[in-house]
């Protein structure tokens, strides 16, 4: 063993100077993606939580990382792996802006980190946590709804709008069958009061009323 490692110019010291970096890299790439991981968890406030896309968060750190690692320690190596790196497409589609600022804090975290820049990594993700602790203490007053009556005949069109006129609304469509009505309107409602759907669950016409909470994707 000792003459092939002779033979091939193995350097043990060599080996460990330059492996325990690495190490330390991989180590603290790994301590930041799984705080990535719990933050985005505890945030959340989208549809439906994605447990795989939060577990992949912490991997992408992971991943970037070592990429970062490997273009650093050799340029054509770099320039081969972004060759290959710029056929891949990616086909999952990035519904909410809050999931692709937490995929590119991914991705800054694993280049900060395997660039061995530790410091500014940290510092960058208590910054990213402050902030969002900070912006979700403040939760607005008014909130923007969907809501979709079902009711029969147009006499209580007036009286519909009476009840929504106290609120900011906009009729968004208004489908006419021949077994009733559907009506679906964009409503702003103010400190959570949601007493007009009892009004007009009250009338005699209404089949029944649905209330979404409308952020730029609809969640129940």
């Amino acid at each position: 063993m000792q003459t092939i490692l002779t033979y091939l110019n193995f350097d043990p010291d060599y080996f460990l100077m330059n492996l325990i970096p690495v190490i330390t890299a991989l180590l603290v790439s790994l301590f930041l993606g799984f705080v990535i991981h719990f933050v985005y968890s505890r945030t959340f406030k989208g549809v439906v939580y994605n447990h795989s896309f939060s577990v992949s968060l912490a991997l992408m750190t992971i991943l970037t990382t070592v990429i970062t690692l490997a273009i650093s320690s050799n340029i054509a190596l770099s320039l081969g792996m972004v060759g290959a790196l710029s056929i891949v497409r990616y086909r999952a589609a990035i519904k909410d802006p809050m999931d692709l600022l937490f995929l590119f804090w991914a991705v800054t975290t694993g280049i900060t980190t395997g660039a061995r820049v530790y410091y500014l990594a940290l510092i960058a993700t208590l910054i990213v946590i402050l902030a969002l602790i900070y912006i979700n203490r403040f939760d607005p007053k008014t909130k923007t709804y969907i809501i979709i009556v079902h009711y029969s005949g147009d006499e209580i069109d007036n009286e519909l709008g009476r009840i929504l006129r106290d609120r900011s609304y906009q009729i968004q469509s208004k489908t006419v069958r021949s077994g009733g009505t559907e009506l679906t309107a964009e409503i702003r409602v103010s400190n959570d009061n949601l007493s007009f759907i009892d009004k007009i669950k009250g009338l005699a016409a209404v089949t029944d009323v649905t209330l979404v909470q409308y952020n730029g994707h609809y969640s129940a």
